[in-house]
C-alpha cells in the first residue's frame, strides 16, 4: 500500500539505485603487454607494439587466406572474455574467435568457430559470425535462436542496428565484451549489448574452444590492435 504514495518516477529512480554498475573481479590477463607469450603467430603478420597484439597486412602483404593470432593457454567453455581493439583501414575486417578449433588441414593459424566481427565499415561489428561453418548467426540488434534442427532465426531485438552502429568508435579504442554461458553467447561493445545467441544446434555448436584474434585476407590493407586482454572462467 506504501508504494501506491510513491510517484512512480521516483520508484523507478529507487529501484535503478539499488542495481549499480558491477565491479570487475576475478579477471586474469592473456597478454603481458610486451611479448607475444602464450600466443601462436605468424610473425610476418603479427608484433606486439604500443602495448598491443597488432596484426597488419599491406595491398602487396597479405597471407593466403583469412588467419589467426591464437591464444594457447586453454580452450575455455563457460568465461567472459574482455578487451580493447582498434581496426585501422576503411575496408579492414577482423573479430575475436572463441570456442574455436584449428584447421591444420586448410593451413596454420586457420581457425573455426565463433566470431565477435569486427570490420571498418560498421557493417558487420556486433554480430556473432561462424568462421568455416554456419556463416551468420545473429546480426546487430538480433537475438536469435538456433534448434536443434540448425535452421535458426531472430526471435527479438536488442534496438536497431543503425542506432547500435553509432556505439562503435571509427579507428579508435572500443571495449568488446564476449561471454559465453552454456548454449548462450552475449556479445556487448562499449557497454552495449550488441547480440545474443541461444545456440541448441548440437551438431554443430562448440562448447568450448581456442581464443583467436583475426586478420582478413583483403585487397586492402589494414591493422587490428588489441590490449588489456583478459578472461574469467566458469
Amino acid at each position: 500500500m506504501l508504494l501506491r504514495a510513491i510517484p512512480l518516477f521516483l520508484i523507478a529512480g529507487l529501484l535503478t539505485a539499488q542495481v549499480k554498475p558491477l565491479e570487475e573481479s576475478g579477471f586474469n590477463p592473456i597478454f603481458d603487454g610486451t611479448s607475444l607469450k602464450g600466443w601462436d603467430c605468424d610473425s610476418a603478420f603479427w608484433r606486439v607494439e604500443n602495448g598491443a597484439i597488432t596484426g597488419e597486412t599491406t595491398k602487396t602483404h597479405q597471407p593466403p587466406q583469412n588467419i589467426f593470432c591464437i591464444w594457447k593457454g586453454g580452450s575455455p567453455g563457460d568465461f567472459e572474455l574482455k578487451l580493447q581493439y582498434r581496426l585501422t583501414g576503411a575496408n579492414g575486417n577482423s573479430g575475436v574467435q572463441y570456442r574455436s578449433v584449428e584447421l591444420p588441414s586448410v593451413a596454420k593459424w586457420v581457425l573455426k568457430g565463433y566470431q565477435a566481427d569486427i570490420d571498418g565499415q560498421q557493417n558487420y561489428t556486433g554480430q556473432v559470425y561462424e568462421e568455416r561453418g554456419r556463416g551468420f548467426l545473429a546480426l546487430r540488434g538480433q537475438i536469435s535462436y538456433i534448434p536443434s534442427d540448425g535452421k535458426g532465426g531472430s526471435i527479438g531485438t536488442l534496438g536497431q542496428a543503425a542506432e547500435l552502429k553509432g556505439i562503435i568508435k571509427n579507428n579508435d579504442w572500443n571495449d568488446i565484451d564476449i561471454i559465453a554461458r552454456g548454449n548462450t553467447l552475449i556479445q556487448l561493445i562499449n557497454g552495449r549489448v550488441m547480440s545474443i545467441v541461444v545456440d541448441d544446434d548440437k551438431t554443430n555448436r562448440k562448447m568450448d574452444g581456442e581464443i583467436g584474434l583475426q586478420l582478413h585476407k583483403l585487397d586492402d590493407g589494414m591493422k587490428i590492435e588489441a590490449r588489456n586482454i583478459r578472461i574469467k572462467t566458469f
